[in-house]
């Protein structure tokens, strides 16, 4: 199950990227390409591998002015998706 103290990464080979010919931010890992969304790029922008989904998720309620409790919930789904797919990693922290 996936906690807000659980800290995401993006395992090797997976990296966020700018399309700049289609315009769009892209998620690559080996032969696969998932075009991410300005919400899923401001999520996955702060995974580092040592912020937590609960800092996350603070984070971008800071900068978005919005209340952590409604953004956490939603943070830890698009993690838990592409965690799913093996996009992210999640380790429990």
């Amino acid at each position: 199950m996936t906690a807000p103290a659980c800290i995401p990464s993006l395992p090797r080979g997976v990296r966020l990227h700018a399309d700049r010919v289609r315009g769009v931010t892209v998620l690559l890992a080996p032969e696969r390409v998932l075009t991410i969304d300005t919400i899923g790029e401001a999520i996955l922008s702060r995974v580092d591998g040592r912020a937590s989904i609960a800092a996350i998720a603070a984070d971008l309620a800071r900068a978005y002015a919005a209340p952590a409790e409604v953004i956490e919930p939603d943070v830890i789904d698009f993690l838990s998706g592409l965690a799913e797919k093996r996009l992210v990693d999640l380790a429990h922290g």
